[in-house]
């Protein structure tokens, strides 16, 4: 491609309303236009590393034996009522109404479609198992759209359903769905994790995410340093420690603490370790019925509250939610920083770790009075122990083999085991071998295309712009002359390169610019990413050579004129990724 005739509109600063570097270096780049909050154009460039990300992704699902087929963007009420979602989305389902005023949505996913297609077209066990696929547009309407393409509300997801008669041939095509998960990214070249995961609201009972590994991921994943053990910190177990045991408990006594609100500064007034006092929080949960209760959930200083987990301890139908300093001082009469477990009167759940103290320091329900010397048989109402805390660095890792480390995580992709939660709403049934109408067992596979390009660059640049992967670069290799418009050797030794390079089968942008400087042309082919570069100048050509430079490294190379196409395929190979990890 000649610059000359492209759409390229890099530029020199980012918008100060970009946050993280992959929204950034694609606003700069020139890969996206935004439109509106949670909307984007795909430019030309993007779209070059859009389609290739595709192209993996459709080989990789037709490899597996997957079929594909489109279903619409806007889905009728009707079959959302059916799985009973219409009411339960929440806000993010955008509903709309035609000119014959039925109710319609814009789809955030497409279970219902898809099993509203199976209970019409499959009729025989003889047809499963099936897994058909779209790389599709979906529509959610986030409440805060941001980080670019990351989370928007207009986006492109590849998602599959998979059809089964049983369950062990469910499990068998998401062991499939499992690899074929990791061959994409692989070939992709990113380095990833895949861990065991909470369904949300897609529902099912088994599932596991796939997190491209980057400091600015919002997910924190846990993962053994000794096996290959890794879970989403919302779903990693907290192994329960053993009880301390103390032969002479130690007195009980009231503590005058003013102004001392937190855990640090308790801490510090009582030159105290955090691992040796507890703090309890107040939650507010929603029973089947709608009545809001208000519980107690204590915690070692040290660890953090797993709202996961303390949703599905406290039963909760509904949002959990801290208790407002209104209704802890209602109730308890005193602030949250002189909460304890001491003498309340409410349902009290431990955290194992807690729980594992053979006696410690607590708020005392008094304002500015702690207690110190509490011992849980002896000074404390009954309790029921949990796991109830995120997992933290050197935990024990819950397979027993090593210790937990925590690593931030970008979800690109996400599959599930959904049972026959959509077929049995929906009544999409299959004759057995017996003749027996029976619901399906259905899969749900689901990678995100934009976050996929996103997060490959949060995984991949510089301060000078991004380093795409081989893979997916929107050019492999970019030549840039040297006074083009002055120089007749230049612009033969160019074009005659270009053209070897085109006709070899190589994406190739020719940096055709006459009224570019040379560092601009530069700083743009670094700013883009494009892996493989060539300078040709006079002085370089005077001597039989052109320059070459990798995306990756700093330093020029030489390279004789009759071995640049040898030596481009050699580095192209080099610097491809492998299908597995």
């Amino acid at each position: 491609m000649r610059a000359s005739k492209y759409l390229l509109t890099t530029q020199r600063e980012a918008p100060a309303d970009a946050e993280i570097i992959s929204h950034k270096l694609m606003l700069r780049g020139g890969l996206i236009k935004q439109h509106s909050s949670g909307l984007y154009s795909w430019l030309p460039l993007g779209l070059r590393v859009f389609r290739k990300i595709e192209s993996i992704i459709r080989a990789e699902m037709n490899k597996a034996g997957a079929i594909e087929l489109s279903m619409p963007l806007v889905q009728p009420a009707e079959l959302w009522q059916e799985s009973q979602r219409w009411s339960k989305f929440g806000p993010e389902l955008l509903r709309l109404t035609d000119r014959h005023q039925r109710n319609f949505c814009l789809g955030p996913t497409h279970e219902e479609i898809i099993t509203d297609i199976a209970r019409n077209e499959i009729r025989s066990y003889r047809q499963l198992p099936i897994n058909l696929y779209q790389i599709q547009t979906k529509f959610r309407d986030e409440i805060r759209p941001r980080f670019g393409v990351m989370r928007t509300r207009e986006f492109c997801m590849k998602d599959a359903y998979s059809f089964h008669l049983d369950q062990n041939s469910l499990q068998q095509t998401y062991e499939i769905m499992f690899d074929t998960y990791e061959k994409i990214l692989s070939r992709i070249g990113l380095k990833f994790r895949s861990v065991i995961a909470d369904t949300g609201s897609i529902g099912g009972s088994h599932s596991h995410e796939f997190h491209v590994i980057a400091d600015s991921g919002e997910d924190a994943i846990a993962f053994s340093d000794e096996s290959g053990y890794s879970a989403n910190i919302e779903k990693a177990e907290a192994i329960a420690p053993k009880a301390e045991i103390i032969k002479n408990p130690p007195l009980l006594a009231e503590i005058n603490t003013p102004g001392v609100k937190t855990i640090e500064q308790l801490c510090e007034f009582l030159d105290a370790c955090k691992t040796s006092v507890v703090k309890t929080l107040l939650l507010r949960s929603e029973k089947e019925n709608g009545d809001k209760k208000l519980s107690a959930i204590v915690l070692r200083g040290d660890h953090q509250l797993n709202l996961l987990k303390a949703e599905k301890v406290l039963q909760s139908h509904g949002d959990l939610a801290l208790a407002t300093k209104a209704q802890i001082e209602e109730f308890i009469g005193c602030s949250a920083g002189s909460l304890g477990p001491v003498d309340l009167n409410i349902d009290l759940f431990v955290d194992h770790s807690a729980a594992a103290l053979g006696s410690f320091v607590c708020g005392a329900n008094k304002e500015d009075l702690h207690l110190t010397g509490v011992c849980w048989d002896r000074d404390c109402p009954p309790f029921k122990v949990a796991d109830l805390r995120n997992v933290i660095n050197g935990d024990p890792s819950p397979d027993g083999v090593g210790k937990l480390k925590i690593a931030r995580g970008i979800e690109v992709g996400h599959i599930f085991q959904l049972g026959k939660k959509y077929s049995s709403l929906m009544r999409a049934t299959v004759s057995n071998e017996a003749g027996q109408e029976t619901p399906m067992y259905m899969g749900c596979y689901g990678i995100g295309v934009g976050r996929l390009a996103a997060a490959s660059i949060e995984q991949n640049h510089d301060n000078n712009g991004i380093i795409w992967p081989e893979s997916i670069a929107p050019f492999q290799i970019a030549i840039i002359p040297i006074n083009l418009h002055k120089s007749a050797t230049v612009k033969e030794c160019s074009e005659n390169m270009y053209k070897e390079l085109m006709l070899a089968g190589y994406d190739v942008l020719f940096m055709d610019l006459e009224k570019m400087r040379l560092g601009n042309m530069l700083s743009d082919v670094e700013l883009i990413g494009i892996p493989h570069r060539l300078v040709i100048g006079e002085r370089g050509l005077n001597n039989g050579q052109v320059e070459y430079r990798h995306r990756s490294r700093d330093d020029n190379e030489p390279l004789a004129i009759g071995t640049v196409l040898s030596f481009i395929k050699q580095q192209v190979n080099r610097h491809s990724p492998p299908l597995h990890l």
